[in-house]
């Protein structure tokens, strides 16, 4: 790839990252305001950002243009899109104040992680856990933005994919903590 080249590429990875965050703060207006055509749009411009995401790792990889500043972007952008939606989603009674706690609570506790890693000269990556749990959360939310459907027994079907995300959340928690425990610094007992 030519140096002009590889200057385009990095350009278009960082404009549909900046996209994703630019996203948040109008679908969260979208769903606090709420409204059939409101939530419609909301719900088509999450599943635009949750795209993104996809899209953006498949072109760097491609291009090969995989930086720590463009992972800790694209990380950053989809923490900021689930916590934010989340949050908004959780004022206007669509999703559970407990699973918004836990989902947003690992974000920070590996948030704290990849602080402690990165400190000891490590790079915490993605594991299938963590893109599972990515991919989860997006369904869960687009559902609990639209809720097309009726009740299924007791809860909404987006309100057992909330129950799925945050059973998934915290299996992917686990098993960073597990897979970085040796990072962690030991507490020492006093003499």
């Amino acid at each position: 790839m030519s140096e002009a080249a590889d200057r385009r590429a990095a350009i278009a990875l960082e404009a549909i990252t900046y996209l994703r965050a630019a996203l948040v703060p109008v679908i969260m207006w979208l769903v606090l305001r709420g409204g059939a055509v409101a939530t419609a749009v909301a719900g088509w411009l999450f599943a635009l950002a949750a795209v993104t995401d996809f899209l953006d790792g498949y072109l760097a990889r491609r291009w090969k243009r995989v930086t720590v500043l463009g992972t800790f972007l694209d990380t950053t952008a989809d923490k900021l899109l689930v916590s934010g939606v989340l949050v908004a989603l959780v004022a206007v009674g669509r999703a559970s104040p407990w699973i918004a706690f836990v989902i947003v609570g690992r974000e920070l506790l590996l948030l704290g992680l990849r602080g402690v890693v990165a400190a000891g000269g490590e790079v915490m990556k993605p594991s299938v856990w963590g893109k599972l749990k990515a991919n989860v959360q997006f369904v869960a939310i687009c559902l609990a933005i639209w809720r097309p459907f009726r009740p299924l027994g007791p809860l909404y079907l987006d309100q057992w994919a909330m129950l799925a995300a945050a059973a998934v959340t915290v299996a992917s928690a686990l098993e960073y903590l597990s897979r970085f425990a040796g990072a962690l610094p030991r507490s020492r007992a006093r003499r």
